[in-house]
């Protein structure tokens, strides 16, 4: 049986050959309507203080960024970053043994969460904020979230059943993560409620996502789920400016990172030795190797 969420995603994937202009308007009405509620819940009025990093413009120049050719993520052999599996011999390494800490389901989950402290490690720092010019709340903080589980999904998706199960795993570390986010924001009453509809939300985001990389897609689709997704509050202004440049460096961010993912080899997705790009030292289009 498949996991949860890519049922969903099987599914919609299917809708969405036959009805694929319909199936993305209808899931960014899910979106929004869901996240205006959700939002609601986890922002009551003086409930919590959200940290707002308001740039009054970017402190980098994002029309340069993110031009960089695609590489491997994979961390190097010798990194300090690294993560490996505990190695124990003789009477402990049995006992763990019997007491399955060597498991392939034991070692998928301990993968799949150095995988969630990646993403949350792109996520929760300062860079990727003042990069895109982001005010840091709950809602970009989510969405930004739901964009790197996205990438990280796509990518065990080329495993093949492997990677969707080890998918599950991650899911499941991030689902608990974001219900701890959400009772830290202050939300107690009807938290079951919300969580159902910041998951609707994980689906829509994670279709749209998938729809607007596929080579048919509109050129500037990916653009517009990006506005709709991270940076609009309701979905229905046009970006301009500042903020249009912003949603095109995150759209050049996230099809680079697409690409480095593929080029990722197994063994680091799966341990979780692999790195998100540096935001903070991402180069000018002028110092990169093109």
């Amino acid at each position: 049986m498949l996991p949860r969420w890519s049922r969903a995603v099987t599914h919609f994937s299917r809708l969405g050959s036959q009805y694929n202009l319909n199936l993305r308007n209808e899931f960014y009405v899910i979106s929004r309507q869901s996240y205006g509620r959700a939002a609601a819940a986890v922002a009551p009025d003086k409930a919590i203080t959200v940290e707002k990093l308001l740039p009054s413009e970017s402190m980098v120049n994002l029309d340069k960024l993110f031009w960089s050719k695609p590489c491997s993520l994979a961390l190097a052999p010798d990194s300090p970053l690294r993560i490996e599996e505990p190695q124990y011999a003789g009477f402990k390494r049995a006992i763990l043994r019997l007491m399955l800490f060597y498991s392939k389901q034991s070692t998928s989950i301990r993968g799949a969460n150095v995988v969630y402290k990646r993403i949350i490690s792109q996520v929760d720092k300062p860079a990727i904020y003042e990069v895109f010019n982001l005010e840091k709340t709950f809602k970009t903080t989510f969405s930004l979230l739901v964009l790197h589980m996205w990438l990280c999904l796509r990518r065990l998706k080329e495993d093949g059943k492997e990677g969707v199960e080890f998918g599950q795993y991650i899911y499941e570390t991030y689902n608990h993560d974001v219900e701890l986010r959400v009772s830290k924001a202050g939300v107690n009453l009807l938290l079951t409620k919300w969580m159902k509809d910041l998951e609707k939300i994980f689906y829509g985001n994670i279709v749209a996502y998938d729809a607007a990389v596929l080579p048919e897609a509109r050129q500037n689709e990916l653009q517009n789920v990006i506005w709709r997704n991270v940076f609009s509050d309701d979905g229905s202004s046009q970006p301009n400016g500042d903020a249009s440049r912003a949603v095109q460096a995150m759209a050049r961010y996230i099809r680079r990172e697409v690409s480095c993912l593929s080029l990722t080899d197994k063994e680091a997705v799966f341990s979780g030795n692999f790195m998100f790009t540096s935001l903070k030292g991402e180069k000018p289009k002028s110092e990169a190797s093109i």
